[in-house]
């Protein structure tokens, strides 16, 4: 297996290198067989006698082993120097088709970055990023994914002593838009246009001898951005903490802290405790993340000109409402457009709204409806009953204009309606077995998350709606 490091390579002065602190007596609790399969690892990886490598204690041949500086904006208001607190990165995967994969470990230890942090992670929250990365990936929601967890008898402390855990997450790239903010507010341009240009030569190489490549770059980041909101905003997950650090250059979903998974559709759901003002509940996260761009585009403002940006800028409502509405067709089981589709959603949605339908369960339910019943099994899960048959009327006669068969349909529409999600409250069952390495729970869910979209009745347990105790779970940026 053949490790780099391009960033400890080319970007001299946006890291400082240093090595994992290792956990105490670590061992390895889980891991990802799928995503081993994808990095070429066999078994053999994963046996007591490797943990080392998992937990910071053993460094393979090419790894060059730093922890990364940023800035940015958190809940709105610049924070100044933030960087890698707890993660270190260990390098570049070589694999066989030509991608490099960044191997990072999070929970690694005190950096420069740490400031009042230990540097350390909880099991807690590494089980949360470990399920949510694998579970968004086999929705096909860009993301980092994670590798294995491994955890100790070493306590770490947060409100409580908890047991301390390290992850191992894998992504294309962890370039963040604060990355650019550091060095644009340090009044650093030449990092900044030097690390735009470390950004295309590894990830946009087709754009290198373009004339205007950062115009086209910064483009091409916008409109990922905007995919990626969308996607966010059709299977009903909220981030909870889209601060500018947060945000991947690359338009994939990074660093899972205080994420949920809607139950009852509320627009306003806000999943993390610690945003008192909802800055960034559900229905906010296409504002926010344009706000974010309109940060990047400031740090870039020596490469482009005020026009360009705007211009670069003008692509995010038009890439994010033309893939939204994509998904959301599919979701409603339509292939063409017509005018009258966006009062058809809303309609759904205002009367999910009002009676507080659970978002995942009546969607799939939707797709099980056949469009020559003139009356739908999902009517009985309303209680205005009338409103429904009027709003399901129109949207079975759109269907039948259509003139697709049931079976094409209902199989277009499951693969955009997933059976199961990541809710809040099947991670806390997973967590609270794990901690006492039971990790039974935790096996079963990330098998049903890895085929999000089958109907499985092993896992039918796992894809009922909530338990009330399940809605009022409460988690902050800690978690």
């Amino acid at each position: 297996m053949q490790f780099t490091n391009t960033w400890y390579q080319e970007l001299e002065g946006c890291y400082t290198a240093l090595q994992p602190t290792p956990l105490k007596n670590p061992r390895l609790l889980f891991h990802s067989s799928s995503l081993a399969d994808e990095l070429e690892l066999d078994a053999s990886w994963f046996t007591p006698e490797k943990a080392g490598v998992w937990s910071g204690d053993l460094l393979l041949p090419g790894m060059q082993p730093l922890a990364q500086v940023y800035s940015g904006h958190q809940f709105g208001v610049w924070a100044g120097q933030l960087g890698d607190g707890r993660g270190i990165l260990l390098g570049e995967q070589q694999l066989s088709d030509g991608r490099k994969m960044d191997w990072h470990l999070k929970g690694a230890g005190l950096t420069p970055y740490s400031r009042m942090g230990d540097g350390r992670a909880v099991l807690r929250s590494s089980l949360r990023e470990f399920l949510a990365s694998e579970a968004m990936h086999h929705l096909g929601v860009p993301t980092s994914r994670a590798l294995t967890v491994v955890t100790s008898d070493e306590p770490v402390y947060r409100e409580t002593a908890e047991r301390g855990a390290m992850m191992l997450r894998v992504a294309e790239s962890h370039l963040r838009f604060g990355h650019f903010e550091h060095f644009y507010y340090a009044q650093q341009p030449e990092k900044v246009r030097q690390l735009a240009d470390y950004a295309i030569r590894h990830h946009w190489p087709h754009l290198k001898d373009e004339q205007e490549r950062y115009l086209l770059w910064f483009t091409d980041v916008v409109k990922r951005t905007a995919r990626l909101i969308a996607h966010w905003q059709s299977i009903g997950f909220a981030h909870g903490v889209m601060n500018t650090d947060n945000m991947s250059i690359l338009g994939l979903t990074l660093d899972y802290g205080p994420f949920g998974f809607l139950d009852d559709y509320k627009p306003d759901f806000i999943c993390n405790h610690s945003d008192y003002q909802g800055r960034y509940s559900f229905e906010n996260q296409p504002m926010v993340g344009l706000w974010n761009l309109n940060r990047l585009a400031h740090s870039l403002s020596d490469l482009m000109t005020t026009d360009q940006l705007k211009q670069a800028l003008a692509e995010y409502e038009p890439e994010l409402m033309q893939a939204w509405g994509e998904k959301m067709r599919a979701k409603l089981g339509l292939v063409t457009q017509d005018k009258h589709d966006n009062a058809i959603l809303t309609g759904l949605l205002a009367m999910m709204t009002k009676e507080g339908s659970d978002y995942t369960w009546t969607f799939r339910q939707l797709s099980l409806t056949e469009q020559q019943q003139s009356i739908s099994p999902l009517r009985d899960e309303f209680i205005d009953r009338e409103a429904f048959d009027s709003w399901y009327n129109i949207w079975r006669q759109r269907l039948l204009e259509e003139g697709r068969s049931d079976e094409d349909r209902q199989h277009q529409m499951k693969g955009a309606n997933p059976a199961i999600v990541l809710r809040n409250y099947l991670a806390q069952q997973a967590i609270e077995l794990a901690e006492n390495d039971d990790i039974s729970l935790l096996s079963r869910l990330h098998q049903a998350l890895s085929h999000p979209f089958d109907d499985a009745p092993e896992f039918a347990d796992l894809t009922k709606r909530p338990p009330e105790w399940g809605k009022k779970l409460e988690v902050s940026c800690s978690s």
